[in-house]
């Protein structure tokens, strides 16, 4: 499972076996899960996040999406 960004504490990546299904991001933090849509961006699932806590993640996923979008894409590609 590639880790595609950091922001804080947070990890931003995929699992090798998510070719299937739409574009998507996992994020991680501590305890903390959660799953979001790309396209459009929206929380799929989540848990051991605060409300706020998931608002910001959404918001740094809107802001860096451009960029998760071609790491899907490269990642895969084969």
């Amino acid at each position: 499972m590639p880790t595609i960004l950091r922001v804080g504490p947070y990890r931003f990546f995929f699992y090798a076996s998510d070719r299937a299904e739409p574009k998507h991001v996992h994020v991680e933090a501590g305890e903390g899960r959660a799953k979001f849509w790309l396209s459009p961006v929206r929380l799929r699932a989540s848990r051991g996040f605060a409300r706020h806590e998931l608002s910001h993640l959404q918001r740094l996923v809107v802001e860096h999406r451009e960029h998760l979008v071609r790491a899907w894409h490269e990642y895969f590609k084969g």
